[in-house]
């Protein structure tokens, strides 16, 4: 009946850092940033996280508002950046963001997950939740988001911006192809 997608809020995080699947907490302005986002999220019937914190706390926060559950799936983590997580994308080796670009689809250099993988189990989770009687919010991230969104193997096809807090209410038209 309907998928919105939700990326999370802000992180406690310097700029400029590569943090995938590194579990991170929110900012301190979390609780201004979820009211807005509770305004804003459309009704649900079920509301899905990642498991991961930065994800599950905005969850819980929309959740309790609207007296559901909070369900946890992996498909909607970020994607794993592998040896490049925690590092600063400057000071990632430029050999190894040549072959990711090279092959942005594919490519591993990180050694964590590609962007195909991302895109397979992201496209997973749309269809799951896309084919069933109810209203879902999917709490996740950026890359899941865009994942979600593209139609294409470039990294221009992945290149939607969400902000945090965002949402993006999913064409049943990306949910059939996603089947």
């Amino acid at each position: 009946m309907g998928v919105t997608l939700i990326r999370h809020t802000k992180l406690k995080l310097a700029d400029g850092v590569c943090y995938g699947r590194t579990d991170l907490d929110v900012a301190n302005t979390f609780e201004d940033e979820a009211r807005i986002v509770l305004k804003a999220a459309p009704e649900a019937d079920v509301i899905i996280s990642s498991p991961l914190t930065r994800c599950q706390k905005l969850a819980h926060y929309i959740a309790a508002a609207r007296g559901l559950t909070v369900q946890l799936d992996i498909r909607l983590q970020e994607m794993n950046f592998g040896a490049w997580e925690g590092q600063r994308w400057a000071d990632i080796p430029k050999i190894e963001l040549d072959a990711w670009a090279a092959d942005f689809l594919n490519a591993r250099p990180h050694g964590g997950e590609s962007v195909a993988m991302l895109r397979d189990r992201t496209g997973d989770a749309v269809a799951d939740y896309g084919t069933r009687d109810h209203r879902h919010i999917l709490i996740t991230h950026a890359g899941v988001i865009k994942a979600a969104l593209s139609d294409g193997d470039s990294a221009d096809d992945f290149s939607t911006h969400v902000d945090f807090g965002g949402a993006i209410t999913l064409p049943d038209s990306l949910i059939r192809s996603a089947l």
